[in-house]
């Protein structure tokens, strides 16, 4: 397993473009409706858009490889890049997605390991991130972690107004 920074290059955001969409579309797709799914994979996923966030200085990406291949990735959010303004000096981590046929290899437990590096080099005292109310996978795998639930926020999924827990963890 190796997990390497994204870099902008077209390669790179192109493949960062198609595993945030099988990943996103594994995971959530049998739970939303195909049209609020497309509009945001359409939106979320742009090309111009991913370029821009790796491009952020605030913004971290990774890759994940599994035997060379990439098997899944993370997003890292500092200052304004954060998706809330309630940790100004947190970290937050925006996602850790892993493609279904890695599942069951830590890959998660090595990207969750990366971020909690991450947020120690940058000198920050906690990490936060946002978890969907109906993915108990997700939150057994964060309470695990050592995340903790302080609240909640709207996450809108197309046109589709959804609830997301706010896990905070103290470093």
């Amino acid at each position: 397993m190796d997990i390497r920074e994204i870099s902008n290059s077209d390669e790179d955001i192109e493949t960062l473009q198609k595993i945030s969409r099988q990943t996103f579309t594994e995971t959530f797709g049998s739970q939303n409706t195909a049209e609020d799914l497309a509009k945001f994979l359409n939106e979320e996923y742009d090309f111009d858009k991913l370029k821009a966030e790796v491009e952020n200085p605030e913004t971290f990406y990774y890759f994940c490889y599994f035997d060379d291949e990439p098997a899944g990735y993370l997003k890292l959010n500092i200052g304004s890049a954060q998706t809330e303004s309630d940790y100004p000096e947190a970290l937050e981590i925006q996602r850790i997605y892993v493609l279904r046929k890695f599942q069951g290899k830590r890959i998660g437990l090595a990207m969750m390991q990366q971020a909690l590096t991450k947020a120690k080099e940058l000198n920050k005292s906690q990490v936060w991130l946002g978890v969907w109310e109906h993915n108990l996978k997700a939150q057994a795998f964060y309470e695990k972690s050592g995340f903790k639930k302080v609240g909640a926020h709207v996450f809108v999924l197309g046109d589709d107004k959804q609830t997301d827990y706010i896990l905070l963890k103290t470093l």
